[in-house]
């Protein structure tokens, strides 16, 4: 018997989120901006409709922005985080074969609820995490993850479908199929969908029927599955615990330029410390550290790039040894007289934290390690991110490397201060 999955996808999620604490910008033109306010990343559909595009710049849109008075909020991650895990909390609650695929998605195994209608199961989905988080999502139902994903664009598209779209009924298939454009099928995209137009197949039906040993040859193995899975036949199961980590890696691009090493030094120490705290959180520990440091690549003035690798003594998680060998790999790199637009770090080499490799006199300054950094962990949980940080990352309110949100909502579901009030 054929698998059934589900696809749950959070609708314009981040735009959402704004939505469910300001009521006011429900029906209005709405978007979310990226690091620095720089490009749209979430858009409400009143803001599709006035021909706002996902990754335009803020500043090229400034007209349209202020002719249809929409609203612009900076991208609050900690809010949109938290009403992420609020959502996948309830899922589990339908089922306890979950795949988080990303902040705003996640596949369900409902193999064993044929029995039941199953357009009426995600109904009873969508209506709970609507009613407990505010949250609208569309639902596609079908045997494979591929047809799942049709099912759910379509679910979303077309508002007779109440949100909830299940091909498994086979008489809807070709249908679905022939109203969606090959590139919107999931592994196409653009870098197969001009070869497979050039040759005649321009939706997901003709390429459900195009030839195999075309398809495989032009496509190999990727193209194949995707084949079979357009055919109702599973290539991708669900995966419920995801593949570790290979690398971690945390930068940012300033806002303005920036010369000054000292700058830049917090900045890094910054970006080391977040990794460092990844590392814990997923029991990791790191045997390689690479800082990185470049200009402007689209500036007409002197550019520069260059990195630096460093095989680390032993594994660790630590946040002060992390951010050490930061700091002698960023001094190696820095160039004095540059204009810097972008640095971050990234974290190689990851195992176990219960299996790292130790060397003979490690033991007892690890144990150390291990406590000062679960007591700091301890209390940025219970007090809020960097309430607890080391001074090699900076003091200043005004640092010239902090990521810009002149626009953020409030934390309204994780911090006391900025909870909601109701008058």
């Amino acid at each position: 018997m054929p698998p059934v999955f589900a696809l749950v996808d959070c609708n314009n999620f981040y735009v959402s989120c704004e939505q469910v604490f300001n009521p006011k910008l429900i029906g209005k033109p709405v978007i979310a901006l990226s690091n620095n306010d720089g490009c749209v990343i979430a858009r409400s559909n009143e803001a599709k409709a006035i021909g706002i595009r996902m990754g335009t710049p803020v500043f090229k849109i400034r007209d349209i922005i202020k002719t249809y008075k929409v609203h612009v909020y900076s991208s609050n991650y900690t809010l949109y985080g938290d009403m992420s895990q609020r959502v996948m909390n309830i899922l589990s609650e339908f089922t306890p074969d979950v795949e988080i695929y990303s902040i705003d998605e996640a596949f369900l195994d409902l193999s064993g609820f044929k029995k039941c209608n199953l357009t009426d199961y995600g109904y009873s989905i969508r209506s709970k995490i609507k009613k407990w988080t505010g949250i609208p999502v569309s639902i596609g139902i079908a045997e494979t993850k591929t047809l799942a994903k049709i099912a759910n664009r379509i679910a979303k598209k077309f508002e007779k479908t109440g949100g909830v779209l299940d091909l498994t009924r086979l008489p809807f298939q070709d249908r679905a199929l022939a109203i969606t454009p090959v590139e919107d099928v999931w592994g196409v995209g653009r870098s197969y969908s001009g070869f497979l137009k050039s040759i005649g197949v321009n939706n997901a039906l003709q390429l459900r029927n195009a030839s195999v040993s075309l398809i495989k040859k032009e496509m190999g193995i990727s193209g194949f599955r995707i084949l079979q899975e357009l055919k109702g036949i599973s290539c991708y199961p669900l995966e419920q615990y995801p593949s570790p980590k290979k690398e971690i890696t945390v930068s940012r691009s300033f806002k303005h330029p920036i010369k000054d090493i000292a700058d830049i030094s917090e900045a890094v120490a910054a970006y080391t410390s977040s990794g460092a705290e990844k590392l814990r959180k997923a029991h990791l520990e790191a045997g390689v550290i690479v800082v990185f440091l470049m200009t402007n690549p689209y500036s007409r003035e002197s550019r520069y790039f260059n990195m630096k690798t460093m095989q680390l003594p032993f594994p660790t998680s630590d946040t002060s040894k992390l951010i050490k060998h930061a700091h002698i790999g960023l001094n190696e790199i820095y160039r004095k007289g540059y204009q810097y637009k972008k640095a971050g770090i990234i974290l190689r080499d990851l195992a176990s934290d219960s299996r790292a490799q130790m060397t003979l006199f490690d033991y007892k300054n690890k144990g150390q390690s291990k406590e000062v950094m679960r007591v700091l962990d301890s209390i940025n949980k219970r007090f809020g991110s960097d309430s607890a940080r080391y001074a090699a990352t900076g003091s200043a309110q005004n640092q010239k490397w902090k990521t810009v949100f002149k626009r953020r909502s409030p934390s309204y579901t994780t911090d006391w201060d900025q909870l909601p009030r109701v008058s």
